[in-house]
């Protein structure tokens, strides 16, 4: 499984331990908000509702910033924009550690969603422009696997400084220590290059990227459609984690400590993200991504009909994390495989950050629907379309799976050559 590495070349290693820093340290900044909150509102006395506007809020405007992150990859370089927004989501989150009230913390945290957003479009793309196309699945998906040590370091890390130093000021030390491994990625990706494909595309005469990119008729299509499969994977995931606690509760079980839980679903994770890299380079993209939909499904319905122990709930926790999770190490590699070289990061931020915005939705519509259904009919039931939606959307997508980028570019130039040649027989 891991012969792609130790038979890549040196560039392709270095390019592999960028990323992978880089998407372990965006988890980590993401992941370690979401454990300081409950001692935020109890210092401030934020209500639910304040709480889940700062965690909206970042959401939204990591959104924005992949989309523009992408934009800016595809014209300037994705090295120099992947050093600037670890740059950016550092130096804000140290800003968030000073706030003194709601709406500086606000403020901070919106701020530092703008470079949370590009870290994976960005990444995906310079990865699977470097690394030789039939490992792109394996290196793609261990890139991936970045966020279940992002995951566990948060759980680890914000632990120990609660329980070592006061409330008032552990909050704050969590987000300050983010400036260590900001640094750590920044040395790692010192002497990473971008890649040749990009350099190619770079002296191409086809239009740079912009905001009107997305909405061109040639990409269109595999925009929307990429973005309604990113929304499908993201809503089930969102829903299946968010409510999976309150589930298991609901049926009488604790499944020992938040902490161990967190764990097993972390390391269920990132053997989920070793397995699908696998397949998606065995199988195929698309066969990988449908297979991991519907055993997410199958794992969620067990939640309401396989008798329960502390056993059996740690084990449903591990298949969440494999499955739910662990299938997005497929995604990378599917979406990268749909644009040419010049626009890849630009579409790929879009698709990605617009899907995994509209799907967190989904959270909320179990909530308001949980009251009048039952809640395991809801998750059930919203699990369903969910996974259906990724679906249809992956039937209506090719699978490029393991195409030479250089000929997917050279199709996109031949494409414009053709139509720039028709055009001018229409004027002549």
């Amino acid at each position: 499984m891991l012969a792609w590495y130790k038979n890549g070349s040196p560039r392709e290693k270095k390019t592999f331990w960028a990323c992978y820093a880089g998407w372990a340290l965006d988890s980590y900044d993401m992941q370690m908000f979401s454990f300081l909150l409950p001692t935020l509102i109890g210092i401030w006395g934020l209500t639910k509702g304040e709480a889940g506007i700062i965690g909206t809020s970042a959401l939204l405007s990591a959104a924005l910033g992949g989309w523009l992150a992408g934009i800016l990859s595809d014209r300037y370089g994705r090295v120099r924009i992947l050093v600037f927004t670890v740059c950016w989501f550092t130096f804000f989150g140290v800003i968030a550690g000073f706030a003194q009230n709601f709406e500086q913390l606000l403020i901070a945290r919106t701020l530092q969603g703008l470079g949370f957003g590009g870290e994976w479009a960005v990444g995906v793309s310079l990865m699977a422009e470097v690394i030789n196309p039939k490992n792109r699945g394996r290196a793609l998906g261990f890139v991936q696997s970045g966020f279940a040590l992002g995951w566990a370091m948060a759980v680890l890390v914000v632990t120990a400084i609660l329980a070592w130093l006061p409330a008032e000021y552990a909050w704050r030390t969590a987000f300050w220590v983010g400036v260590i491994p900001a640094l750590v990625v920044i040395f790692i990706r010192r002497n990473v290059k971008d890649s040749d494909a990009f350099q190619r595309a770079q002296h191409q005469t086809s239009d740079k990227a912009s905001i009107l990119t997305v909405f061109t008729a040639k990409y269109l299509r595999v925009s929307m459609l990429s973005s309604m499969l990113v929304l499908g994977l993201q809503a089930g995931c969102y829903v299946i984690l968010v409510w999976t606690p309150a589930l298991m509760a609901e049926r009488g079980v604790v499944a020992g400590s938040l902490i161990v839980t967190i764990l097993i679903m972390a390391v269920g994770s990132f053997c989920g993200f070793c397995v699908t890299a696998y397949l998606s380079d065995r199988i195929g993209r698309r066969p990988t991504l449908i297979i991991m939909s519907m055993g997410s499904w199958i794992v969620t319905v067990s939640y309401m009909f396989v008798p329960f122990n502390p056993f059996i709930a740690h084990v449903l926790g591990f298949l969440v994390g494999a499955m739910a999770i662990g299938m997005f190490a497929a995604l990378g590699p599917f979406l990268s495989e749909q644009f040419p070289t010049q626009v890849r990061a630009t579409c790929m931020g879009f698709s990605y950050n617009v899907g995994k915005s509209i799907g967190a939705m989904a959270v909320t519509g179990v909530g308001l629907l949980a009251a009048k259904l039952g809640l395991a009919q809801t998750v059930g039931g919203f699990c369903l379309v969910a996974y259906a939606i990724a679906v249809i959307a992956l039937m209506l997508l090719p699978d490029n799976k393991g195409i030479h980028l250089d000929d997917l570019d050279a199709s996109e130039a031949d494409a414009a050559s053709v139509l720039q040649t028709s055009s001018s027989q229409t004027h002549a």
